[in-house]
């Protein structure tokens, strides 16, 4: 009994200090979070590492939750899946906003020609990454 009223008059000394523990805990986890500029750029990393290796179902499910409603994993195959012959991809830049953030891809391809060997060609093309259920998606035009 006695141990039991010790406690209870200690009480208020110990909880504000587990109280302040706890709250550095979660204020670390917090920092450790990455910012959504590096969570997009290893995603679209993802995205096209997917695409050059002609994985299109995880390319496909990298893709906003619309996009996959009203396109199948075959649509979206039929798409993106022949013409040039993809041989790298590499974010240059990430731009985000609260909801949105904005890539600027390097890719380097092969064109499809027939008779004609033009080599690898590079070029730069922008997209589009949204925020949805606290997950980046790539956006594609529905």
């Amino acid at each position: 009994m006695k141990t039991l009223s010790w406690i209870r008059q200690r009480q208020p000394l110990w909880m504000p200090a587990l109280a302040t523990v706890a709250a550095m805990a979660l204020a670390g986890c917090a920092t450790l979070a990455a910012p959504p500029e590096k969570v997009v750029e290893k995603r679209a990393t993802e995205y096209w590492k997917a695409r050059i290796a002609g994985d299109y179902a995880k390319a496909y499910s990298l893709s906003t939750p619309a996009y996959r409603k009203l396109h199948t994993a075959e649509q979206f195959r039929a798409q993106f899946g022949e013409g040039a012959s993809l041989q790298g991809a590499e974010p240059i830049n990430v731009t985000c906003e609260p909801e949105k953030c904005t890539v600027r891809i390097k890719i380097s391809a092969a064109p499809a020609l027939v008779g004609m060997n033009l080599g690898t060609i590079a070029t730069h093309l922008s997209e589009t990454w949204l925020l949805e259920d606290g997950q980046w998606w790539r956006y594609q035009d529905l």
